[in-house]
């Protein structure tokens, strides 16, 4: 399946492809385009447009995008949902309500200095959200 968002990806469009494909959409393809094409894409190639203004995975209330993905395809996994309000923080400018949250923008902020191409960052990216949800789970067994 194809999937569109806005170029020049930062948190929430790097940490939603990231769960699309390891939650969603294992073959999952990701186009990035200018914010105004996104809607315009999508309709001409079949992609399901995400994190962008107006659509249904998108930002909702409180909710970046990535929050959104989670409860639209009901994924129920408690690691999830601490990594969700991890992202959603980081993403909204709320970084003081997490003390992860800070250290994701950070994160972002220096990926995208080193990988301006959105596909590359997403490569490297992915193997921080792997580790984030990693340590994610960690604090749900340690919960128990």
């Amino acid at each position: 399946m194809k999937w569109v968002t806005r170029s020049h990806v930062h948190v929430d469009r790097v940490a939603c492809p990231w769960l699309i494909k390891r939650f969603v959409d294992s073959e999952a393809e990701f186009i990035f385009v200018p914010a105004a094409r996104v809607g315009e894409t999508a309709a001409e190639r079949g992609a399901t447009p995400f994190d962008s203004p107006g659509v249904e995975l998108g930002h909702h209330g409180g909710d970046c995008s990535f929050q959104t993905i989670v409860k639209v395809y009901g994924l129920t996994d408690p690691a999830l949902g601490i990594l969700a309000g991890i992202v959603g923080c980081a993403d909204t400018g709320r970084l003081a309500d997490h003390p992860v949250a800070a250290g994701l923008e950070a994160l972002a902020v220096g990926y995208s200095l080193r990988f301006p191409d959105d596909a590359e960052n997403l490569a490297k990216q992915f193997e921080v959200y792997d580790s984030l949800y990693a340590w994610c789970r960690l604090q749900t067994a340690s919960a128990r």
